[in-house]
């Protein structure tokens, strides 16, 4: 019994190496949901559970890399740049929604951004008085625009 519970700890810390290097929460949980399915694969004798896991890690990690592709071989932009680069021109002359600025992102910049992603830089943004965020009457969610 002693021998299984070595065996699943030294696995346990080889796994939370993997997961750890991973910045993304929900990255780190589809790694373990992908591992709790390689395990389940394992039990039912159709691979082996660590290959079953190291396949789904080199998988999330292409799609990873994937979702940060790169333009003329380089990387694309952050939010943050991005961001900095609208407030230099006059787009934030008018006001807009959070879901805006992600579409407006998306289509001058390439650059596929959640609103989540946003929200924070945004609010850093309107703290450091570069943009004001205001409550939009029409459907009471904050909109930005210059200070």
């Amino acid at each position: 019994m002693s021998k299984h519970i070595e065996k699943l700890k030294k696995q346990l810390l080889e796994i939370s190496e993997v997961v750890n290097s991973f910045r993304s929460e929900a990255v780190q949980v589809k790694i373990v949901d992908r591992l709790l399915d390689a395990m389940i694969e394992s039990e039912k004798g159709e691979i082996d559970g660590a290959d079953a896991f190291n396949r789904r890690v080199r998988r999330t990690r292409q799609a990873d890399d994937e979702e940060n592709a790169t333009v003329n071989g380089r990387k694309k932009p952050g939010a943050t740049k991005v961001l900095n680069q609208l407030l230099l021109t006059d787009f934030f002359n008018s006001s807009h929604s959070i879901s805006e600025i992600a579409d407006y992102c998306k289509e001058s910049y390439d650059s596929d951004f959640k609103t989540s992603e946003l929200s924070g830089i945004l609010l850093k943004l309107a703290k450091e008085n570069k943009l004001r965020r205001e409550r939009s009457n029409d459907n009471n969610r904050f909109e930005y625009v210059k200070a």
